[in-house]
């Protein structure tokens, strides 16, 4: 599942930074997660950084864009080219 960054966003900067996949950028209003690229951090941390650093709440899971977990893995291994943990 890709994550999603509601219109309640305040544009604190928080998420940005903290996007291993470089994901996240600031769109015309808003920040805005590229759902191509974004792996809810599987690969790179337990829980998404996004999610956890943001300090209103407005980062969800995308109900258009559910992935399983090995799929997650799988985009994160096309994206940066090689696999870093063991899917289980």
């Amino acid at each position: 599942m890709a994550l999603k960054i509601l219109d309640t966003c305040i544009n604190c900067d928080m998420c940005d930074p903290e996007c291993p996949n470089q994901a996240i950028s600031l769109g015309e209003e808003i920040y805005e997660i590229n759902p191509e690229l974004c792996t809810e951090c599987v690969g790179h941390y337990d829980n998404p950084t996004c999610v956890s650093v943001c300090p209103i709440d407005c980062i969800i899971t995308d109900p258009k864009r559910v992935e399983s977990e090995d799929a997650l893995a799988d985009k994160f291994v096309a994206i940066h080219g090689h696999q870093i943990f063991s899917k289980t």
